[in-house]
């Protein structure tokens, strides 16, 4: 009997003792500190011994191991300096951020209230251990920091459980990032850049301490773990490259042109019973078209010669860059051979009534103005126009293209496309970024001029420079692509005043446009002819219906 009771006894101790024991021996791991800080040893590298360099490695700033990485200590300092306004700031942007989110889960799962108790980064701002620059051809600035943050925030969120309030802390957070920061485009509109990309090169390191009640549960076995890994995990499906992150700085319309997205094809028919101008009975009218947007000149229609009710058939073609909110104005004029002509009546067509691909006929009533609240409008008779808005093809459309060295698709057609595939009209956009080095024997007044298919034009003139800037984009409407044709660009000089020799070539270059029309795209700089060290960046792109 006693041997049993003994046992019994024995197996009750047992399973209490364990789980007392492990209860026990958590708190004192959680809630021990050391005791015995030993100073650290600081020396200078001359005196450490190769172990010792390994060992203190990874901790060196970028800038020493790499070096494509330039030192940024005065940012450093900046940052220090701005930190307290900074904290102050970000905390605010966070603070009005959560709320919504918190307000969602307020009554829900027992939940009466969760905000802030305390919310601060510390005192200890992150650090650049070096950036690196890149140069390209586009108009951007990319650049990669190396960030390495190991500071002491002070967050605490107290969350309301069933009238119990339970206080989570955020501490001893460390953070190491490597991302790639891309300004684009870049514009003449203060802050200079449109948007700003962001994505991440490697997955982040990130490491805290997160006390519940008192207690860090990360001491847990097995879930320190567990939450670095997902984090790790949930950051680099949303920001790991190629996958970006697009913030929004300036408007889409500020500062920078928009890119053509397509051709409006236009046909003034005929107008009749258009008013009498002349002193005999009749007039002389022709038709000026303009599309909004556009610092192009107006194209006109011929001169019908006495003729109220006349017959054009003539056909126009203008590059579209915002089919939602351009307008292609019709102004309707009385050519008279002395004098100013007179306007015998106007009409605007907004193209978002278009549809692409499908040919509209408009029969309009001519206007005086565009003013409603004229009340006494008087008949001045009608125009037909027949549109057409045939947009561009999608460069998913041309091929399924692959990625560049900084996350984009490059458009393009496959050269072993057929030539089905490659014909068709499309838009020729030519623009001349800039020149280098480019040295005349007389004078140094730079500017470009472009030769294609029997057509000139030319960039404006730079004054006393070797290294112009123009940044002036050219248009050539095609019926067909420019296979195995060439554009001849060249850079003068010109001098100012009176010369006999007042122009000077400075070098030229022909450009094949084969490549062009099979890639979509070009985007590099050439070695100037003729030239001993002058280069011309050129952006070429062929856009197809």
């Amino acid at each position: 009997m006693g041997f049993l009771i003994s046992s019994l006894l024995d197996i009750f101790g047992f399973g209490i003792g364990i789980p007392v024991g492990i209860l026990v021996g958590f708190f004192l791991f959680v809630y021990s500190e050391p005791k015995d800080v030993q100073e650290q040893d600081v020396r200078p590298l001359s005196q450490l011994d190769s172990s010792s360099l390994v060992d203190i490695l990874p901790d060196l700033p970028f800038w020493v191991k790499n070096p494509d990485y330039d030192r940024v200590d005065w940012l450093n300092k900046f940052i220090l300096n701005m930190w307290p306004y900074l904290d102050k700031a970000i905390c605010e942007t966070i603070k009005s951020t959560a709320q919504p989110i918190f307000d969602e889960y307020i009554g829900k799962y027992q939940i009466e209230a969760i905000e802030f108790e305390k919310l601060s980064l510390g005192t200890l701002p992150p650090v650049l251990q070096g950036i690196k620059v890149y140069e390209t051809n586009e108009k951007e600035l990319t650049m990669e920091p190396a960030i390495k943050w190991a500071g002491n925030p002070n967050i605490i969120l107290v969350l309301t459980l069933c009238s119990f309030p339970i206080r989570i802390q955020l501490v001893d957070l460390q953070i190491f990032a490597a991302p790639r920061i891309i300004l684009k485009p870049l514009v003449p509109t203060f802050p200079c850049f449109a948007s700003l990309v962001l994505s991440l090169m490697e997955k982040p390191h990130i490491d805290f301490g997160w006390n519940i009640l008192g207690g860090d549960i990360m001491s847990i076995p097995g879930l320190y773990r567990f939450v670095q890994e997902t984090i790790k995990k949930e950051v680099a499906k949303l920001y790991l490259w190629p996958q970006t992150l697009e913030i929004p700085i300036l408007d889409a319309t500020t500062g920078a042109t928009k890119k053509p997205v397509g051709i409006l094809n236009v046909k003034v028919v005929r107008a009749f019973k258009l008013l009498k101008m002349d002193f005999l009975g009749a007039s002389d009218p022709y038709v000026k078209l303009h599309l909004s947007g556009e610092r192009l000149p107006a194209k006109r229609t011929t001169v019908k010669r006495k003729n109220l009710n006349p017959e054009w058939n003539e056909n126009f073609k203008f590059i579209v860059r915002d089919p939602h909110t351009q307008v292609l104005e019709l102004h309707v004029y009385d050519w008279d051979k002395v004098g100013g002509h007179d306007k015998l009546g106007m009409q605007l067509v907004p193209l978002k009534l278009l549809a692409p691909h499908e040919a509209h006929e408009f029969t309009l009533d001519l206007l005086k103005n565009t003013n409603i609240s004229d009340t006494h409008k008087k008949q001045r008779g009608k125009i037909v126009v027949e549109l057409t808005f045939d947009p561009f093809k999608e460069e998913n459309e041309l091929s399924s293209g692959h990625l560049n060295g900084y996350g984009k698709k490059e458009s393009g057609i496959s050269r072993n496309s057929d030539d089905d595939t490659l014909s068709g009209a499309g838009l020729l956009l030519v623009t001349i970024q800039g020149a280098e080095d480019v040295e005349g024997q007389r004078h140094n007044n730079p500017y470009a001029e472009i030769l294609f298919r029997g057509e000139k034009k030319k960039t404006k003139m730079m004054k006393k420079t070797r290294d112009p800037l123009w940044n002036e984009e050219f248009q050539f409407m095609l019926e067909e692509p420019p296979l195995g044709e060439k554009i001849h660009i060249q850079v003068m000089s010109h001098r100012s005043g009176f010369s006999f020799r007042s122009k000077e070539s400075l070098g030229h270059v022909d450009i094949d446009l084969t490549d062009v029309v099979h890639n979509g795209r070009i985007n590099d700089k050439y070695h100037l002819i003729n030239s001993k060290n002058g280069q011309i960046h050129l952006v070429i792109r062929w856009k197809m219906i």
